[in-house]
């Protein structure tokens, strides 16, 4: 039986799809990323990350039963520690301190992501946040797993990188939140499944925005 997160998968496969060819993510994967773009990227990622910590905690007081407040507070853990840490300790080896992150401004994407994730975890219902933090969590999964079967990069930099996020731990992670959103949506009718399709899609389009954000290095007009 096709499980209600496979289908939003299937929905949105263009988008995912597109992602796994973007010269950014392919540029990490052999290597030949310009250090200039990823540490642009570190940036902007670093101020992402803060709002995705503040959905896993509203998610923490929305969620129904002590097991998924139980995960969520795991999944919170792990965004504050492991991938803050990591960005920090990246940050520190293209010279970034802690206090320029802090000063560092959000670019048009990274700003209407956070916006609409935020938004959708104070406005919309339970599965409809969970929709929204998903396709984070699963598509860096999914892109970290794919990088992690090729030749690794000489470069340490990027070889980090690919195996934080092949870490069998995080595709763990990945895991539960699609038990979760499978769980949530069970039994619930057509029209509210389209709603929560529409927002995993939503943020699968602003996953693949970021990354044009930071191959382009997107910039404010004024």
């Amino acid at each position: 039986m096709l499980r209600f997160s496979d289908e939003l998968r299937q929905r949105a496969d263009s988008i995912w799809s597109a992602q796994h060819t973007h010269p950014f993510v392919l540029g990490i994967g052999d290597g030949s990323l310009d250090a200039e773009r990823f540490g642009f990227w570190l940036r902007q990622d670093y101020l992402f990350l803060i709002d995705y910590a503040r959905l896993f905690a509203t998610a923490v007081v929305r969620a129904p039963d002590l097991g998924s407040m139980t995960t969520f507070s795991t999944l919170l853990r792990e965004v504050l520690g492991r991938e803050m840490e990591l960005h920090r300790s990246y940050c520190a080896e293209f010279g970034i301190s802690a206090g320029e992150l802090e000063l560092t401004v959000k670019l048009p994407t990274t700003q209407g992501y956070t916006d609409f994730l935020v938004r959708t975890a104070t406005t919309g219902d339970y599965p409809e946040l969970l929709g929204a933090l998903l396709p984070c969590m699963w598509g860096y999964s999914e892109v970290g797993i794919a990088l992690g079967g090729r030749a690794l990069p000489n470069d340490n930099r990027y070889r980090r990188w690919i195996n934080v996020y092949a870490d069998p731990e995080f595709e763990e992670l990945a895991h539960w939140c699609r038990d979760l959103t499978d769980m949530a949506c069970e039994g619930l009718p057509r029209k509210h499944l389209d709603r929560v399709a529409k927002v995993f899609i939503t943020s699968s389009r602003y996953e693949l925005a970021f990354w044009e954000m930071a191959w382009t290095k997107e910039t404010w007009l004024v």
